[in-house]
């Protein structure tokens, strides 16, 4: 098994995502890449505490490549917007990958080398090494699947859904 913890705005999106995700064994939102130790969500939602809103998702290579798991990653957020997905701005919701061994740290290299090819703009991705990684409140796990009539999820998340399922049917669960 694989373990990546990457950022891409609203964790909420990419947790739906990567939960549709052949392959993938566990996805836990949460946050990292700040200075406060055990950061709650209205602590990161202020964007005073460094951290990203992330997920750790885990996953099978022999079921779902590290490549496309990083392609699919670049295919669902923005990766050219500086501190923002959408409406979502600030620190929180920057575009972060956080690697924990210098090889990580080539793979993470190595798919933004490849998602230049789909993006116009540059992309302004941060890869940094991780230092600790926080599991968010159970509220915000599975955030999607538990709250299927919230305006945000039918208006921003069902159509990142949509989109990564149209580029990588293969590696789909059905719904």
């Amino acid at each position: 098994m694989t373990t990546y913890i990457l950022g891409g705005g609203c964790f909420w999106c990419l947790d739906a995502v990567f939960r549709r995700i052949r392959g993938v064994t566990e996805v836990v939102s949460g946050y990292a890449g700040g200075e406060n130790d055990n950061p709650t969500y209205y602590q990161v939602a202020t964007g005073t505490t460094g951290h990203a809103e992330v997920v750790k998702i885990t996953f099978d290579e022999s079921v779902l490549p590290a490549e496309t798991i990083l392609d699919i990653f670049f295919t669902l957020h923005d990766p050219t917007t500086l501190n923002r997905q959408g409406a979502d701005e600030g620190t929180q919701y920057r575009s972060v990958m956080l690697y924990t061994d210098n090889d990580q740290k080539a793979e993470f290299e190595a798919a933004i080398d490849r998602a230049k090819a789909i993006w116009d703009d540059p992309i302004v991705t941060e890869v940094s090494p991780l230092a600790t990684f926080y599991a968010a409140e159970p509220e915000h796990q599975d955030y999607f699947n538990n709250n299927p009539t919230n305006g945000y999820c039918s208006i921003v998340i069902t159509p990142k859904i949509i989109k990564v399922r149209s580029h990588f049917s293969d590696y789909f669960i059905s719904d």
